[in-house]
């Protein structure tokens, strides 16, 4: 499983021109997981379309050390909930209660109280390019939200990721290779810049066809408004009378 040479838009089953929408998150977002789940419905909610979903990388906190942070520490002082302000814990608690609650409605198994390790999530994305060469993107995303969010495993870890990288289908033992080597990380480097120079500042945002956008975990009745005013712009394909000849 060597890496992609190109991970963009996969060929459309039909021959045409696919809707393309771009999954910016990171793996650390809870609500990246709960806008996974909505943005997978949507699509399957309109089988009419032909909707090709592809992950990007976004590190919310690039600054992290490869070695992770306390988790506890680092939340209270990212919502402002540490020290005397009673206000500030309230509500970090009541978001804790709102993403759990959330979570369950959509099968989605958050356990923050088991939580330990803010990690670095740099090495799972460029798992996640890989696994996406192989169609096998959307797994490899699932699959690293729940090590962490619901098992509390550390997918910072090299061990951990090529284990994971084996339950969608990679050969794990190839891609702990990939990772000692430091294959792609100038890619997916390149890749977050970018849609950082296009101006995404918060994950999930979803991108369609480079033309719209669309930010927040939205409910997958939204998000399918959001494919279907992406359709409606697809531009109509051309009859065959009105081609061009061949010079």
């Amino acid at each position: 499983m060597p890496p992609p040479a190109d991970t963009g838009a996969p060929a459309n089953a039909r021959g045409g021109a696919a809707l393309v929408v771009e999954m910016v998150s990171d793996l650390a977002c809870p609500w990246c997981w709960l806008g996974l789940r909505r943005l997978m419905a949507a699509r399957d909610a309109l089988a009419e379309l032909d909707v090709e979903i592809l992950f990007r990388p976004y590190e919310l906190d690039p600054q992290i050390p490869a070695e992770g942070v306390d988790y506890r520490t680092y939340m209270q002082a990212r919502t402002n909930a540490a020290g005397q302000d009673q206000a500030a814990r309230d509500r970090f608690v009541a978001m804790r209660t709102a993403l759990e609650d959330y979570g369950k409605a959509e099968g989605v198994a958050f356990d923050f109280a088991g939580m330990t390790r803010r990690v670095n999530t740099f090495d799972a994305h460029r798992l996640v390019r890989w696994a996406q060469g192989q169609g096998k993107g959307a797994a490899a995303k699932e699959a690293l939200f729940h090590a962490y969010f619901a098992e509390h495993r550390d997918i910072s870890d090299a061990g951990v990721l090529s284990q994971i990288a084996d339950t969608v289908g990679l050969d794990g033992e190839i891609v702990a290779g990939l990772l000692a080597k430091g294959a792609d990380v100038r890619a997916v480097r390149d890749e977050q810049a970018l849609f950082v120079k296009m101006g995404i500042r918060g994950v999930p945002t979803y991108v369609g066809n480079r033309s719209i956008a669309v930010q927040g975990a939205e409910s997958a009745e939204k998000l399918a408004d959001f494919l279907r005013t992406l359709a409606a712009r697809q531009p109509a394909p051309r009859p065959i009378s009105q081609a061009r000849p061949d010079a």
